[in-house]
């Protein structure tokens, strides 16, 4: 809950920016910025030995989640540039669902009832609190929109990747923290050639460096931790929060005030994220 909060600052940051229409320096930046922040925080949070071990044996799991976060941090900046905040924090919705299915066809995972039951609600939710937005949209927002939905997708993928590697290496413990990190890198590397010639002021620097430590290396840092204990569909579902976040911090600002769609849609999201955990601690209590 804490990494959807600290994830959720990223539209009302960007749009205090000077030049807020440079999605790749903005992502560069970013990205650049996380990847700093975490080659600093990771020896200190893991010790040098285990850094270095979890690089040299963390083997095709550690690539392919780097992968997964290379995808998110660049598409998720790319559609925040072409569309609004909520277009794009809409197609977070989808994040439960592509983790069910890829759990199902990759790790035939057997989904309860409640968790798919809280998925539909979620989704539901979502569609009231922001479908009006999306009706009768310019074809460069419903590009963004169609773009947001890569960084769930690939969420989804990097959820059911942890899972995959605490299954088969159930012993050995290899942290996955340093993918983001790897992430980071990628993301900066494949941005820098179209950001280039770096215009942005110290300004957009300031706000894009702190996206970089705030926004991204820590909650992504507590987000492959929790990774570790929860299930793919469940750390999705959990995920979701952030979409009600953003709506809080838009309306905090005054860059937005949610409409009664909004508030009756967050709600619907809040109670199935509590149902699925109550039922949840009630079946484990039960066993």
């Amino acid at each position: 809950m804490l990494a959807t909060l600290m994830w959720s600052i990223a539209g009302v940051v960007t749009r205090q920016l000077d030049a807020p229409g440079l999605a790749a320096e903005q992502t560069f930046w970013r990205s650049a910025g996380a990847a700093a922040s975490l080659a600093l925080l990771l020896p200190w949070l893991m010790g040098r030995e285990a850094l270095r071990r979890s690089l040299t044996q963390g083997g095709w799991a550690l690539w392919a989640s780097a992968l997964c976060w290379a995808v998110m941090f660049t598409a998720f900046m790319v559609a925040l540039a072409l569309t609004t905040v909520a277009n794009v924090l809409v197609a977070e919705a989808l994040g439960p669902l592509f983790a069910a299915l890829i759990g199902r066809v990759t790790l035939g995972h057997r989904l309860p009832r409640r968790t798919w039951g809280a998925i539909a609600l979620a989704g539901a939710g979502i569609a009231w609190m922001y479908g009006p937005q999306l009706a009768g949209a310019e074809p460069r927002h419903l590009l963004g929109s169609a773009l947001a939905m890569v960084p769930p997708l690939a969420a989804a993928s990097m959820w059911t990747l942890l899972q995959a590697n605490e299954r088969k290496h159930p012993g050995a413990r290899v942290d996955m923290r340093p993918a983001v990190m790897l992430g980071a890198t990628l993301s900066a590397l494949v941005c820098l050639p179209w950001a280039w010639p770096l215009q942005a002021g110290a300004h957009d620097l300031a706000l894009l460096g702190g996206l970089g430590l705030v926004q991204l290396a820590i909650p992504c840092a507590l987000a492959v931790a929790a990774g570790r204990v929860l299930s793919a569909p469940e750390a999705a579902l959990l995920g979701l929060l952030e979409i009600l976040f953003g709506v809080a911090w838009a309306w905090a600002s005054g860059a937005e005030e949610p409409p009664p769609s909004v508030l009756a849609g967050g709600l619907m999201v809040l109670l199935a994220l509590a149902g699925n955990e109550a039922l949840a601690m009630r079946a484990r209590r039960g066993t």
